[in-house]
C-alpha cells in the first residue's frame, strides 16, 4: 500500500475487512500519541494555493488575517475572515485551517455565549388537587414488523385523573404534532384563552424544546416545565401510562402495517379511557374518575407531583 497500490483491491486478496484494517490503524495511531505525547496524524501543510494555482505561504496568509482584523477595527470570527480570504485574495482555503492560524496568532474571536430566548424552567414538586393543573407529554415508539419501519406516539395525561386527553400516532413526529395535541386537550377540556392554564412537563425531546413548541405555550400563557436529563421519574405518570401501553398492547400484536396498528392502537385508547380499572383512581376508569370529580360525587385524593 505503500508503494501507491489501490487499498480496496490488497484487502480483497487478503480477504480482510476495511473496518478491522482501519481499526488497527487507528489504534496504532493512539498507541504512538500515548507514547510520544504529540497528536499523530496528516502533517499540516505550510501553505495554501489561489484559484490560478499560485502557491501561498501560510506566513503570507497570517499577514493578510492581521490586515483584516485590523481593517476595520471589527474584528470577525475564523468563518467570515475564510470568506474575506476567498473573495478578497482568491485563496484557496477552508474555515478549518484559518482556525488553526488564527489560533497560533492569538486572534479569534471569543466564543459568542448563547441565552436561550426560552429559559429552561425546572419543574418543582407541588401538590396537584385536581384536574388540569398538572399535564404531562412524551413519546413512545413502536414498531412496524410487516413494514419494517418504527411508528411514533406522542401522548398527553392529566396527571390527577390518568385521563390521556389526546394523542399523536404517526409515522413521523414533529413540534407541529406536539402543539395540536396540546390545543386539542385544551378544547377537549374546555379550557379558552384567559381561563386558567394547566402547568405542562416534558422531557427534553426535540419536539418539545422547538421554538414553535415554546412560543404556543407563551402566547396561551402555560408554564412549560422540562424535567432534567436522566430524571424519568419526574415524568413519572406518562411513563406509567407508556409501560402499560406496551404491556397490554404493543407487545400483544405484530404490527404487519401501518393502518392495523392505527386501528388496534386507537382502539386500546378507547378502552384506557373509558374502561380500564385504575388502581389509584378508587377502580375507576380515568373518564369515569374524571366525570365523577367533576360532579363532585367523590371526594378528590390530593397527590404530590
Amino acid at each position: 500500500m505503500r508503494k501507491g497500490y489501490n487499498i480496496n483491491l490488497i484487502l480483497g486478496f487478503v480477504g480482510l475487512a476495511k473496518s478491522t484494517f482501519y481499526a488497527n490503524i487507528n489504534q496504532e495511531e493512539l498507541t504512538k500519541e500515548k507514547e510520544t505525547g504529540k497528536a499523530v496524524g496528516r502533517p499540516k501543510t505550510q501553505f495554501s494555493y489561489t484559484l490560478d494555482g499560485k502557491r501561498v505561504s501560510d506566513e503570507q496568509i497570517k499577514e493578510w488575517l492581521c490586515g483584516l482584523v485590523c481593517g476595520d477595527g471589527f474584528p470577525y470570527g475564523y468563518k467570515k475572515l475564510t470568506a474575506a480570504l476567498v473573495e478578497d485574495y482568491a485563496l484557496v482555503i477552508n474555515h478549518k485551517k484559518v482556525y488553526r492560524l488564527c489560533k497560533e496568532l492569538g486572534i479569534l474571536k471569543p466564543q459568542r455565549v448563547c441565552r436561550p430566548k426560552h429559559p429552561k424552567r425546572l419543574p418543582q414538586r407541588t401538590e396537584v388537587t385536581g384536574s388540569n393543573q398538572l399535564w404531562e407529554m412524551d413519546i413512545k415508539y413502536g414498531y412496524i414488523h410487516g413494514e419494517e419501519r418504527f411508528f411514533f406516539q406522542l401522548s398527553l395525561i392529566d396527571v390527577f385523573d390518568r385521563c390521556v386527553i389526546d394523542y399523536h400516532l404517526g409515522l413521523t413526529c414533529t413540534a407541529k404534532d406536539a402543539c395540536r395535541v396540546l390545543r386539542n386537550a385544551l378544547k377537549k377540556r374546555g379550557i379558552k384563552p384567559g381561563m386558567k392554564m394547566p402547568r405542562v412537563r416534558t422531557d427534553n425531546g426535540p419536539q418539545f424544546i422547538a421554538k414553535l413548541f415554546e412560543e404556543l405555550c407563551r402566547k396561551l400563557g402555560i408554564i412549560h416545565e422540562r424535567i432534567p436529563v436522566g430524571t424519568p421519574n419526574l415524568n413519572a405518570h406518562i411513563e406509567a401510562f407508556h409501560s402499560i401501553l406496551e404491556d397490554d398492547c404493543y407487545s400483544r400484536h405484530q404490527f404487519n402495517s401501518y393502518a392495523e396498528a392505527y386501528e388496534q392502537i386507537s382502539l386500546y385508547m378507547e378502552y384506557y379511557n373509558q374502561r380500564r380499572r385504575h388502581g389509584s383512581l378508587k377502580n375507576m376508569a380515568p373518564e369515569k374518575y374524571y366525570q365523577a370529580i367533576v360532579s363532585n360525587s367523590i371526594k378528590p385524593q390530593v397527590l404530590v407531583a
